[in-house]
């Protein structure tokens, strides 16, 4: 079980690291993972953009 979701979450750095970029520009551990924060909620806010509008049929 550990497995698959360590898969979801090598998925998801990878989507991150296409989309903004492998490295992290500024110098402090603290502001690094501000950073990084700050890329995952804009992911979080592009993802739903993506996704196709389900319409139930019944």
């Amino acid at each position: 079980m550990t497995c698959y979701h360590r898969r979801i979450a090598e998925k998801a750095m990878y989507r991150e690291k296409q989309l903004f970029g492998g490295n992290l520009s500024l110098l402090d551990y603290d502001a690094h993972v501000v950073e990084a924060m700050a890329m995952i909620c804009a992911l979080n806010k592009r993802t739903p953009a993506g996704m196709p509008e389900s319409v139930r049929v019944a």
